[in-house]
């Protein structure tokens, strides 16, 4: 039998009385009359469902619908209200909302006014979290001072995580593309029942594979992103404490950069991501390597450099020395002496030249001055002009001869006349005269003419058929 709280009763009896009295009432009075009575006994509520139907309004308001397989309950979210878990609403949410019943009077209905918005399932694990946290800090596990460096140059990697996951993938990726130091896995479960246990008694077991005379540089902790409850395992205190009891230093990167965990605090270091973390433990050796192809580089350049430098310092020496050396005077007065006999030789050939072109104008103008010889180079011209004058008529003539032959040579292939004579035959419209060219044309009774290579042929229209008549050519049919 279920009992009814002293409020509900009070609401019961006041509604029965309300029903007894006769006198009526508004619909706003009575309207009052419930938002009394409601917002009173239903003030400061817990409510679990699932968010639906949410609309978000430019006033910074919030309306949506929670609800379960059994009802609905509407709701509003004032500008301002919900504090960092209002980012959590959206439709197919699981939320624990926390406020008030209201009424809405203009249309009657009651909403619930919500002050809290909590993920459902994630507030008593975040309160878990923050209990551990304070605890293993309250017992300096968190201290900076306790936390040991990371090697610079580790050449052997304890690595704790799934051989199915992504995060293996990922460092396994990018040690195989910067370094390849030696890995040695303990593979795991990093989820769910029992996780956590595996997780500390890998670390536990690297740290004797590293005290029995395999050394180990570092144990990397990794696993993919996830919500809070996937990565729940690493919260818990079975994994803090051992990587707290590591004499190997011990790497966290659980998540993605925004996620923190128990481990990431207790870990002697913590990467944003798993690639981040291989690429940090690999950041030293290439730097190194980049270091040392440069160094090699810069020593080549500086030995060219030093090599040249020297060469410059030989080759001046050298042209110091010729030019000091008695030979190069020799050498110098010997230029000088053929440079003297080439421009006397051009001297003299310069006058040659003029006293010969001297001499020839002397004999024309002598030559042009004797009659005779006038005479006779005038008697020579006009033999040439009476030549050519003979010549130019004929060949005139000539090629207006050739262009007329080739004229008629086109004429006597176009001619009508050549068509018969190669054996074919004209067939004209008897009474019209015209040229017959289709025997779609004709009609049965036509007179029609047929010219040959000699003489003409008169004949009457029977039949015709249609199409192109192929067939041996009129000189393959002769006899």
């Amino acid at each position: 039998m279920s009992r009814v709280s002293k409020t509900q009763w009070s609401f019961a009896g006041d509604l029965f009385q309300e029903t007894v009295q006769k006198t009526p009432e508004s619909v706003s009075e009575l309207t009052q009359k419930l938002k009394k009575q409601l917002e009173s006994g239903f003030a400061d509520r817990k409510v679990a469902g699932e968010v639906s139907n949410l609309r978000l309004q430019s006033s910074g308001h919030a309306y949506f619908v929670l609800k379960d397989a059994g009802a609905q309950l509407a709701c509003v979210m004032f500008r301002g209200q919900g504090g960092a878990g209002r980012a959590a609403l959206r439709d197919g949410a699981q939320v624990i909302l926390g406020g008030d019943i209201t009424v809405y009077e203009p249309r009657g209905n009651y909403q619930l006014r919500v002050n809290t918005v909590e993920v459902q399932g994630v507030g008593a694990l975040q309160a878990a979290f923050e209990r551990l946290k304070e605890k293993l800090a309250a017992e300096g596990l968190f201290d900076a001072s306790r936390k040991r460096p990371i090697g610079r140059y580790p050449v052997r990697i304890g690595l704790v995580t799934s051989p199915s996951g992504a995060a293996i993938q990922d460092v396994l990726h990018v040690f195989s593309r910067r370094f390849c130091p030696e890995v040695i896995l303990d593979p795991v479960r990093v989820q769910g029942a029992g996780a956590a246990q595996e997780i500390a008694a890998a670390i536990g077991r690297l740290n004797r594979f590293s005290q029995s005379g395999n050394p180990l540089d570092v144990i990397l902790v990794t696993r993919g992103g996830g919500s809070l409850e996937d990565l729940w395992c690493f919260n818990e205190e079975v994994v803090a404490r051992a990587i707290a009891a590591s004499e190997v230093p011990v790497v966290s990167a659980v998540g993605h950069e925004i996620d923190f965990t128990i481990a990431d605090f207790v870990a002697d270091f913590r990467a944003a991501t798993p690639s981040a973390a291989a690429e940090i433990l690999t950041q030293d050796w290439v730097d190194s390597r980049e270091f040392v192809e440069s160094a090699g580089r810069r020593l080549a350049v500086l030995a060219q450099r030093r090599l040249n430098r020297s060469g410059d310092i030989l080759e001046g020496s050298l042209r110091r020395w010729i030019r000091v050396h008695p030979r190069r005077r020799l050498e110098t007065r010997s230029q000088q002496v053929d440079e003297t006999i080439e421009s006397l030789r051009r001297v003299a050939a310069r006058s040659v030249r003029t006293l010969g072109r001297l001499l020839e104008s002397h004999r024309q103008r002598m030559l042009a001055q004797r009659p005779r010889m006038r005479v006779r180079a005038g008697q020579q011209a006009l033999l040439r002009l009476r030549s050519a004058l003979m010549l130019v008529p004929g060949r005139k003539l000539q090629r207006r001869r050739q262009l007329l032959e080739g004229l008629l040579a086109r004429l006597r292939l176009l001619s009508p006349q050549n068509v018969l004579n190669r054996g074919y035959s004209l067939t004209l419209d008897a009474e019209t005269g015209a040229l017959v060219r289709e025997a779609t044309s004709l009609v049965s009774g036509r007179r029609l003419q047929t010219r040959l290579q000699s003489g003409e042929v008169f004949s009457v229209v029977t039949r015709f058929s249609e199409g192109t008549i192929t067939g041996p050519s009129p000189e393959s049919s002769r006899p």
